[in-house]
């Protein structure tokens, strides 16, 4: 199907979309009104964990009862910390923190996924360290003692053997007590090899060990190093042979979150070589898999369309555009995403674009975050009350669709909106955060995200990781202000020891990350790409290809 097709379908579609939408805008008092809504939410939800499920990993909402599904380690809880944090809940908080310091343990016999713990388990614990020993965020726990972070050193130990491969891109599981198993299966996608790097840094810049970072950043090594000559990157690959054996290329599924943090890790660590390395994935995305205003799979190597398909991760990519600062293409795929939700009340996981239909077999709305995600980044963006309208939708089908007795169920069929028996973690961790986030930054925010000590990054499972000295300039020269020296663990430079002219000189430095530069162009029909986001700029001498250039294998 050629893109003239699926641009007037979509204008077909707009068009119905926007004459069944005409509604009164959100105003400050409905929003103050939704905020209040979202985390009456949280509490149905996470209460109803902690009464029928804890400390079994999650809810079956419908049944209120519990299941293990990850490791057996109250995933819930984990996943929840920072959100409790984030809503200014210093009570449930600290007891949180307090039972999993004392009663969580890896010491078993558990084959767990690593993407998946990762993001889950180790984010979760490393973001509600940083904001439990920290007296910056107002949420300091007054008996704490490092304890999630030994924890979360203890859980990445664990997950080590994984990354013991011929290629550096880790199996895509790894029992907690023995090591990789004999049989594991040596095919891994894309996303799990490649989502490592901001969890894995965190904890080495905290500990000291560069281990941890240098295992993850081989792992992207291992995966950029085997792209195409267009530079795009296929969905599964064998971590032993670096041979692609799936070569559909896209921004969705078994892909996502390779792209993600590649942009996130040079924000939050200011290595230059995974901004190098996303400048030159984002523009191949742009150039072979954007059909504006929707994303499509091609083959890996010709670009040859394979799949005219909307799946439902792809909807964090406007969101991700908007960190990156190319706004325009990010309004026009979020107003298409978005019209799929509208038409069904949830985001199938597959929307075939030739039909213009729910894909058969993918029917199925799992209360992922994703599209929620994109519309709180562009609200922050843009400040335009559509995406408070979007929101106030969302809202509304969460409650009247997936709301249940002891939570919030996954729907079984977009259509027919029957309820499934289960709530995945991150609906605590992203769906009902970016929601909330949303409506209180409306009627003016107050969270730490917002008006706190530090930037936040969001970890691809909605956890909070702050852009502070102590992660984010660790490499920089000690006379640096705010720089942390880990050679013996202190803060040589302190505020009261520099004059005020020095005092802004480097301030101006630890601030870098946050400025703007021109980006390339990357759409087949824009002239130039305006960056007003979060990037910093970039330095003249040695181009990054000679800087970075990593070679094919």
């Amino acid at each position: 199907m050629g893109k003239s097709r699926i641009l007037v379908n979509f204008f077909i579609f707009v068009a119905v979309f926007v004459q069944k939408s005409l509604a009164e805008s959100v105003s400050p008092s409905e929003a103050r009104q939704l905020r209040d809504e979202v985390r009456g939410m949280f509490y149905h939800a996470f209460d109803g964990y902690m009464q029928h499920a804890f400390p079994l990993d999650e809810l079956r909402p419908l049944s209120c009862t519990g299941e293990d599904t990850l490791g057996g380690y109250a995933l819930t809880l984990i996943d929840s910390l920072d959100t409790l944090a984030l809503l200014g809940d210093q009570e449930r908080f600290t007891t949180a923190v307090d039972w999993i310091s004392k009663h969580l343990r890896f010491d078993i016999d558990k084959t767990v996924s690593v993407f998946e713990t990762s993001i889950r388990v180790l984010g979760g614990l490393l973001s509600a360290h940083l904001i439990a020993s920290d007296y910056a965020t107002g949420m300091k726990v007054q008996s704490y003692d490092d304890q999630l972070l030994h924890l979360a050193e203890d859980l990445a130990q664990r997950l080590l053997p994984a990354f013991d491969t011929p290629t550096g891109i880790p199996f895509g599981s790894v029992n907690l007590l023995h090591g990789v198993d004999e049989n594991e299966s040596k095919i891994t996608s894309t996303a799990g090899g490649g989502t490592l790097t901001l969890e894995f840094g965190i904890l080495s810049r905290l500990t000291g060990n560069p281990v941890y970072e240098q295992v993850t950043k081989n792992a992207v090594h291992g995966i950029w190093a085997r792209r195409s000559k267009i530079n795009l990157v296929g969905a599964h690959i064998n971590v032993f042979t670096g041979d692609w054996t799936q070569k559909d290329a896209g921004i969705g599924t078994s892909i996502d979150s390779f792209y993600e943090y590649l942009l996130k890790a040079y924000l939050l660590f200011g290595d230059e070589e995974y901004l190098f390395i996303f400048q030159e994935a984002y523009r191949a995305a742009m150039n072979y898999l954007y059909n504006d205003p929707w994303y499509v799979e091609v083959n890996m190597n010709s670009a040859a369309m394979v799949w005219p398909l909307f799946n439902s991760l792809q909807a964090f990519w406007p969101g991700l555009q908007v960190l990156a600062g190319d706004i325009g293409p990010a309004i026009r795929t979020h107003a298409a995403f978005f019209s799929v939700w509208k038409k069904y009340g949830f985001t199938p996981e597959g929307f075939n674009l030739a039909t213009f239909s729910v894909q058969y077999g993918q029917k199925s709305y799992p209360l992922r975050p994703e599209l929620i995600e994109s519309t709180y980044w562009l609200f922050k963006a843009t400040r335009d009350t559509r995406y408070l309208d979007a929101g106030r939708d969302m809202v509304a089908s969460l409650q009247y669709g997936a709301r249940c007795p002891c939570g919030y169920c996954h729907i079984s069929d977009v259509e027919s909106h029957k309820q499934d028996d289960h709530m995945e973690s991150f609906f605590l961790a992203e769906t009902v955060k970016y929601l909330w986030l949303l409506f209180d930054l409306a009627v003016g925010p107050d969270n730490i995200v917002e008006n706190g000590p530090y930037k936040y990054i969001f970890s691809t499972e909605g956890h909070l990781l702050p852009a502070s000295p102590e992660i984010s300039l660790v490499h920089e020269h000690c006379s640096y202000f705010g720089a942390f020296c880990k050679k013996n663990g202190t803060n040589k430079s302190q505020m009261s020891n520099v004059s005020p002219d020095q005092q802004q000189t480097n301030e101006t430095r630890s601030q870098r990350h946050w400025s703007s530069f021109s980006f390339p162009s990357h759409s087949k029909s824009a002239g130039s790409i305006s960056m007003s986001g979060f990037i910093k700029g970039v330095c003249p001498g040695l181009t990054h290809g000679e800087k970075y250039a990593i070679p094919y294998n």
